[in-house]
């Protein structure tokens, strides 16, 4: 009997510890992916999240995107809205990224007063590389006109990428 007893104790032990695992989980990834953007120039690492439980009021999330370029990594702070259920971070503009590479992200839902609620690690891959992309952007202003420095008066075109990048 005592053996059932102390069996039964361990179960339900672990049925609770389970329990508390799933509600540690507020948030999962749903998506990642670079962004390139040939008009403007540009790379951003794009990120969604779904909420899986409730959030407190007052959280951030911080991203710590690896910068393709080398140093230290790119972060992000963004508040959490209780009327969000979905979430996306972008990174500020990228420059050096190279196809097939993993490039490591590193999340923290943090509640106001900084205590950490869930961490999160996922890598992204690019199956393109930033070269495809001109240094400068295609177009300027609200019209989308030509730029300038791109589509020269003399009618020639310098789409080169200037970029200096790690080896």
């Amino acid at each position: 009997m005592k053996k059932h007893l102390i069996a039964a104790a361990a179960a339900t032990g672990l049925l609770l510890s389970a329990c508390q695992r799933q509600a540690e989980n507020l948030v999962e990834v749903t998506g990642h992916l670079f962004v390139f953007n040939y008009r403007v120039a540009s790379a951003t690492y794009l990120l969604t999240l779904k909420k899986t439980g409730p959030i407190p009021d007052g959280s951030v999330i911080i991203a710590e995107f690896e910068n393709p370029q080398g140093g230290d990594p790119l972060v992000l702070n963004q508040k959490i809205y209780p009327i969000d259920d979905k979430i996306s971070l972008q990174s500020e503009n990228l420059h050096c990224v190279r196809k097939d590479r993993p490039y490591s992200v590193s999340v923290r839902l943090v509640d106001k007063d900084g205590k950490v609620l869930q961490e999160l690690k996922t890598q992204f891959r690019s199956d393109l590389d930033q070269t495809v992309l001109p240094s400068k952007p295609l177009v300027v202003g609200a019209f989308y006109d030509k730029n300038p420095e791109v589509f020269k008066p003399d009618g020639s075109v310098d789409f080169s990428n200037t970029d200096k990048c790690p080896a």
